[in-house]
């Protein structure tokens, strides 16, 4: 088992430059830059350029000029000074080739140092400690909720396969996985937000404004009294995929032929189920459970970060991508694609916790 665990750490090198790379690549032919983005602030085409250099680049404001028709290969550059797109170009890197911009890159990931915002002015890995509380608040509470609610279900279905309490359950979990998270948080937040109906729960934050006077219990109470809306609206696909695929593995195991013989040999039914049955069924709930894990944390979460004003992971990637500011794009793939590929690691070696049947050492020989 160690040198399997030596060889798949070894696989994450050349994973990980891979995905790096190919990322790095579309975005040298995607259009709106951070140059781009700076330059349609100058010329009126945007917002404030105050807002977009934010103390790293303020006085650039002060140095365009009117000139004739520069020589730029910026969209919406003309009548900027040469030197001006210059300088710009020297602040956010663009003034070296992009192999050495990638190879730079990949050096300071490596050492963990993954630089400072283009446009807020800090560096990446203060906004992911400030964004973490909102995201693993959400994810963790989502995967706590939706497998230990719906792997107890899920036998249940198994076992009463067909019977009336599978045919109302099934119909609630397939209107569930129907229903877009979003718009049911939207319906929360109408019947239960103070839009048309009730007014039981609050509209946005994590936490009230006075959190940090209250007494640890109105903490905890005031922290799920938060989080209520939210995770009822994100658990509620992941709620119905994993209670229908562990009712579905458990069914096939259930079928097989080492069921009847374990039954033949005197075993009752719970013997059989959780003896026998439920370490082979769950391999496939155990294989599902990294991409859950990594997209609950990040991508899972932007529209109902939005919908009730939670500034986390997701809503932080969202605005990076639109502005352009690749220390916050490159920076959180590459924190999140090495936890994926440490978490698959994981997920593996838990398999052959739950069944020690399987070697991955040997298959591999």
């Amino acid at each position: 088992m160690g040198a399997y665990i030596l060889r798949r750490l070894l696989l994450m090198i050349p994973t990980m430059i891979g995905i790096m790379a190919i990322s790095f690549a579309i975005v040298q032919f995607a259009p709106g830059g951070p140059v781009e983005q700076v330059i349609s602030q100058l010329t009126g085409q945007g917002g404030s350029a105050e807002d977009r250099l934010s103390g790293s680049g303020g006085d650039l404001l002060a140095q365009q000029d009117q000139f004739s028709e520069a020589n730029s290969k910026y969209r919406g550059a003309q009548g900027l000074d040469p030197d001006l797109i210059k300088k710009l170009e020297k602040q956010f890197g663009f003034d070296k080739p992009p192999l050495t911009r990638f190879l730079d890159m990949m050096w300071d990931y490596i050492r963990f140092d993954f630089g400072e915002s283009f446009f807020r002015n800090t560096s990446v890995i203060d906004l992911i400690i400030d964004k973490l509380p909102v995201s693993m608040s959400l994810g963790l509470w989502i995967l706590i909720l939706s497998y230990g609610i719906s792997i107890p279900l899920g036998i249940r279905k198994a076992i009463k396969d067909g019977s009336a309490f599978d045919v109302w359950t099934s119909g609630v979990i397939i209107v569930g996985y129907a229903v877009p998270s979003f718009l049911f948080g939207i319906l929360l937040i109408v019947v239960f937000a103070g839009g048309s109906f009730f007014d039981w729960f609050p509209l946005r934050g994590l936490v009230s404004d006075n959190f940090w006077q209250l007494t640890w219990y109105e903490k905890i109470i005031d922290y799920f009294w938060h989080l209520t809306l939210p995770i009822i609206s994100l658990s509620l696909a992941a709620f119905a995929t994993t209670t229908l695929l562990t009712k579905n593995s458990f069914i096939d195991e259930i079928k097989k032929q080492y069921v009847i013989t374990a039954k033949a040999k005197g075993l009752n039914d719970r013997q059989v189920l959780y003896g026998h049955v439920f370490r082979n069924a769950m391999l496939i709930i155990i294989a599902g459970f990294p991409g859950a894990f990594i997209s609950a944390f990040f991508t899972g979460s932007l529209l109902i970060e939005n919908i009730f004003s939670l500034d986390g992971l997701g809503r932080m990637g969202y605005l990076a991508i639109v502005n352009r500011d690749y220390p916050i794009v490159f920076g959180t793939l590459y924190i999140f694609s090495l936890m994926g590929l440490v978490i698959g690691l994981i997920s593996d070696l838990v398999y052959t916790w739950v069944d020690p049947r399987i070697d991955f050492e040997r298959r591999e020989v």
